[in-house]
């Protein structure tokens, strides 16, 4: 099959193309590489069944490129995901996450696409609700509390409207917090990525506030399997992907520092205002649509990240 990935240079995107590959897909990548690299690409591009567009979606170029290319299924992973960045320039947020995203859209829809399927945050989605209904389910109210929140709820509303207008299958994958290897330590960086870079530089780590804030850490080839699942199924779907279990940050640094041999304590610093305090996603419903469940545990997930950054 034909796919095509926009921000497949990226993170999340890269591991997501290694897999499609693996499955025999021709892929064509979409990436302004703004945060994505053509090194994440290298070990793919030598199948000969990827090529790399380089394109910024927010421009009407992308809605062209994507007719040309014609792809049976469009996996739309690529978006302004800094939720900082995005409360100093919302605009720029939704010209990447809105505007783009009709954008891609506009491109299926001439193309005759047969399926979206759009990565968007867990995290953001349900803002600060009742940690009483952990882990959240997709009944959950949407609530965003910042931009990116917004702007990403925003191109799951553009998606789910389009399908009935133009006979278009989509699914949303709403991801919990994605980690591993790939993943950029700085920056808008994941609290394991800056976590591994710190202990393998001999650095220490700072958390923030007391530690006890949770958060429901998927690791990377786990949440690429969902998007691969939901080629063929979850049509229609808003589906949590994650582990549905609360890490608490105190937790996650005992378990990189033992496994790095770093200091039993890190440094600790004042709480960060507007911090979500506690949060895990119900993925049962991924399980029963894509047949799709988690299958790296924290402990085995962070040793495969350490030893990929210790490499790098």
């Amino acid at each position: 099959m034909s796919v095509l990935v926009t921000g497949g240079a990226g993170f999340i995107g890269s591991t997501l193309v290694d897999q499609l590959v693996a499955g025999g897909h021709e892929v064509v990548v979409v990436d302004d590489l703004s945060t994505g690299s053509e090194a994440n690409l290298a070990d793919a591009m030598e199948s000969g069944l990827v090529s790399l567009e380089v394109c910024d979606i927010s421009q009407p170029a992308v809605s062209d490129l994507i007719a040309d290319v014609s792809p049976g299924v469009i996996m739309h992973l690529a978006a302004q995901a800094d939720v900082q960045a995005s409360i100093d320039d919302p605009v720029r947020d939704a010209e990447v996450n809105v505007v783009g995203t009709i954008r891609v859209l506009e491109g299926a829809r001439r193309a005759g696409t047969r399926k979206v399927v759009l990565a968007t945050s867990g995290g953001t989605l349900y803002g600060d609700p009742d940690p009483s209904h952990l882990p959240y389910t997709e009944v959950e109210p949407h609530a965003p509390m910042s931009p990116y929140g917004l702007s990403k709820k925003a191109a799951g509303d553009y998606l789910a409207a389009y399908g009935p207008l133009h006979g278009m299958a989509h699914t949303t994958l709403a991801l919990a917090n994605v980690y591993g290897p790939r993943q950029d330590p700085h920056g808008e960086a994941g609290v394991v990525a800056i976590f591994a870079r710190c202990l393998l530089a001999g650095e220490a780590c700072t958390v923030y506030g007391d530690g006890r804030q949770t958060r429901d850490f998927v690791h990377v080839a786990d949440a690429a399997r969902a998007f691969v699942a939901a080629m063929e199924r979850g049509d229609d779907w808003l589906l949590n992907i994650g582990t549905g279990i609360e890490t608490s940050v105190n937790h996650l640094y005992s378990v990189m520092a033992t496994a790095a041999d770093g200091p039993v304590e890190p440094q600790r610093a004042q709480e960060r205002p507007g911090e979500v305090r506690r949060s895990a996603l119900d993925a049962s419903a991924a399980a029963a649509t894509l047949g799709w469940e988690p299958s790296l545990g924290l402990a085995d997930g962070v040793a495969d990240t350490l030893a990929w950054f210790n490499r790098g």
